[in-house]
């Protein structure tokens, strides 16, 4: 990387880091369902956070300095986010469901054996959208981590015309928090039983957001 690209991505994750931080603290915020989560994290459980790409603009303010590791693509897109995230004392992983994960996956599971968090978009970069990849159910059945699915919504919010209609919710906006009840995935399980387990988070990814969403 040349003396002119590092600057650039310095600047800009200094400027989004800004924004996303500007973005939420102007937000009146109001979190639902963490008690279970915050015990599993008190305890020293491993943790697996999934969410779906479209509702990543919060996150990174959300999670903040709290020690937490994020899985980011290694595409132009997920250097963006990388940067912002460097910046909030986040650890991070790079790669995807659509780009090799070899070495990642041998650290997201020295990460869990330690009692770590992780955060994945379930989705991936690229999608489909609300369809969740079995990576974190295979990294939850492996370690014995806990699946905690995550979302949040806003009274002011815009969907875009993007792949996974991401959501932007404006400053100043009520905007709700959600954690979903921590799911735990059994170490024995066949290949069938892996895709219920897969499936079934999936759908209390989408109910979470629907309710989520209705709150409003």
């Amino acid at each position: 990387m040349s003396v002119f690209e590092k600057i650039n991505w310095f600047s800009i994750g200094l400027l989004g880091k800004f924004l996303v931080w500007f973005w939420g603290v102007s937000t009146r915020k109001t979190v639902f369902g963490e008690k279970e989560y915050v015990k599993l994290r008190k305890a020293g459980r491993p943790v697996i956070i999934v969410l779906w790409h479209s509702r990543i603009l919060f996150a990174p303010y959300f999670f903040r300095n709290r020690n937490v590791t994020a899985l980011v693509s290694p595409s132009t897109d997920g250097e963006i986010i990388a940067q912002i995230l460097s910046r909030w004392g986040y650890q991070l992983l790079r790669g995807s469901s659509s780009h090799s994960v070899v070495e990642e996956w041998r650290k997201m599971k020295r990460l869990m054996e330690v009692g770590g968090e992780l955060i994945i978009v379930g989705d991936g970069p690229k999608g489909p959208a609300k369809i969740l990849k079995p990576g974190a159910v295979k990294l939850a059945q492996a370690t014995g981590a806990w699946v905690v699915p995550f979302t949040y919504s806003a009274k002011k919010r815009k969907h875009l015309k993007s792949w996974d209609r991401f959501l932007l919710f404006y400053p100043f906006s009520k905007l709700i928090a959600v954690y979903g009840k921590p799911l735990k995935v059994k170490s024995d399980l066949n290949a069938d039983e892996v895709e219920e387990k897969r499936f079934q988070i999936q759908q209390k990814l989408i109910e979470l957001e629907k309710t989520a969403d209705e709150s409003f």
